[in-house]
């Protein structure tokens, strides 16, 4: 087999699929990248899936031209490749220097100036190369070939993309995290390049190629490829850190770009998030006995699970955490020790419910699986609300918290309407020292219980001094209008765009 056969039978086709897996692969990257950042919702995914189609459509159009217009085609599918290496070991370290210029946009905004800045240049370079391959596959093929020619390279750009896809979103993240996969990503097309490079190019740029692929593995600072995550699991970078919480040391753990859980280090009932300790105060005068059965949906750093196994020694807990490496993290660094009526188990929420034996039921159900304003719209489902009900011991309670915002809250008033429907009463309660001045975001904590709650209001009885309101459900609902309101079920549970008024607006989010 002649070499010209060779590179239009194999290389090039083999080029172009492993380019399209990269790139798509990069697309995967660039999402956790972000999320730090911006956290990870309906609307950064779709910004950032646009920014990287729309560097590949460019990248396609110019590869085109160039395919056209010039005959030292290798010549420049080698300097493209060579270019994307560079590109893409940038791309981390240009996230850090944008982010500081783009923090106070709005948030879509915020999403969009990152996704160009650090993923549009390699995008656009991998789109670069299918059309200029694709040429140079026509000019090397016979004339009655060329239809497979070009049936064989959409083919295997279109495979690519699905391993990369695959690569990246079940095995690179997981096990080598972002900057491990940005740096495999490079080194690819830095690998790809020197396939096209003319023989005395070779030599050098493979040993440029070796130095950079090596700083990069044992020193990414240099290149700016650090990452401030703890771990970065295949749900969520964890960050953990150590602060001072009202003169008393204490552990944060954050989940993405959103603080998620404040342990105390010495005393486990010393409930530091106001809505934790909001709702822990209203378990406790509900059932004051040692005794309790309570499921967690989402662990985090595993706050309430820890104080509630001190304060109810006879207690019984199931804890469903989708992460495995959160509870682990809360293990070794939260100081949470699960007892012997403790159980967690790893799985959606929702599915380890449904799944549990027919007679187990509980006095509590904790709802803290919503992560910023990424709630999963099956957990807020009137369907879900029926596995809750039924899940619940005569005067059980649900109680779920919600991020949302304090004038014009769509997606919580749709959730009370929706709740409604399988429980006698629902309540929202506000800590009263976050009602802001002007709208912003707050925390609400959502009761659904068939006994009411006597009071309006209540005081702290344990820990730091805090009171809450219960807020007028139905004045709320004609503020926001009922029009606006939305009765969630599996089909139809539109969240993020009941919710787009907290992302979109700026203020809200800072």
């Amino acid at each position: 087999m002649s070499v010209t056969l060779l590179y239009s039978r194999l290389v090039l086709p083999v080029t172009l699929m492993l380019v399209s897996a990269a790139s798509m692969a990069l697309e995967i990257v660039a999402g956790r990248a972000l999320a730090p950042y911006v956290g990870m919702s309906l609307y950064s995914w779709t910004v950032i899936i646009a920014v990287v189609l729309a560097g590949l459509s460019i990248g396609h159009w110019l590869g085109g031209l160039i395919a056209d217009r010039y005959t030292a085609l290798r010549i420049w599918v080698a300097g493209t490749l060579a270019v994307a290496t560079i590109t893409t070991l940038a791309s981390l370290g240009l996230l850090k220097v944008i982010e500081p210029a783009v923090s106070g946009s709005d948030p879509i905004s915020h999403v969009a100036w990152l996704s160009m800045g650090a993923f549009f240049a390699p995008s656009a370079l991998a789109g670069i190369i299918s059309p200029v391959l694709t040429k140079i596959a026509l000019d090397e093929t016979e004339p009655n070939r060329h239809g497979r020619v070009l049936g064989l390279m959409f083919a295997l750009g279109a495979f690519g993309a699905i391993v990369g896809t695959l690569l990246a979103g079940l095995v690179f993240i997981s096990w080598i995290g972002t900057t491990g996969s940005v740096i495999v990503i490079a080194a690819l097309y830095g690998l790809l390049s020197l396939a096209f490079f003319p023989v005395f190019f070779k030599a050098g740029t493979s040993v440029a190629l070796v130095i950079v692929t090596g700083l990069a593995v044992y020193q990414p600072q240099r290149l700016g490829l650090g990452t401030s995550c703890l771990e970065e699991t295949s749900y969520f970078c964890v960050r953990v850190d150590d602060v001072v919480f009202n003169g008393r040391q204490s552990r944060l753990m954050a989940l993405d770009h959103l603080a998620h859980g404040i342990n105390d280090a010495q005393d486990p009932e010393m409930l530091l998030s106001a809505y934790v300790q909001g709702v822990d105060e209203i378990v406790r005068t509900r059932f004051p006995e040692p005794g309790i059965s309570a499921f967690f949906m989402g662990g985090g750093a595993y706050t309430l699970p820890r104080a509630w196994q001190s304060a109810y020694p006879e207690g019984r807990f199931t804890i469903a955490e989708i992460d495995p490496a959160v509870t682990r993290i809360a293990d070794e660094e939260f100081w949470f020790d699960p007892g012997a009526n403790t159980r967690i188990l790893h799985g959606d929420a929702r599915r380890i419910l449904s799944e549990l034996p027919r007679d187990e039921t509980f006095d509590v159900i904790f709802g803290d699986a919503f992560h910023d304003i990424t709630i999963p719209p099956h957990l807020v489902s009137d369907e879900f609300h029926t596995l809750v009900k039924s899940r619940l011991n005569d005067g059980g309670v649900y109680v779920v918290n919600v991020l949302e915002r304090f004038g014009q809250p769509a997606l919580l008033l749709s959730l009370v309407k929706t709740l409604q429907a399988r429980f006698n009463t629902v309540e929202l309660w506000l800590d009263l020292d976050s009602v802001p001045e002007v709208d912003a975001r707050v925390t609400w904590i959502v009761l659904a219980t068939d006994i009411p709650t006597p009071t309006g209001t209540f005081e702290a009885k344990n820990g730091f001094y805090r009171q809450w309101a219960r807020a007028p459900i139905k004045r709320m609902g004609e503020i926001v209008g009922e029009d606006k309101l939305v009765f969630l079920t599996d089909d139809y549970a539109p969240v993020d765009r009941l919710l787009s008024g907290v992302l979109l607006d700026a203020r809200l989010s800072e």
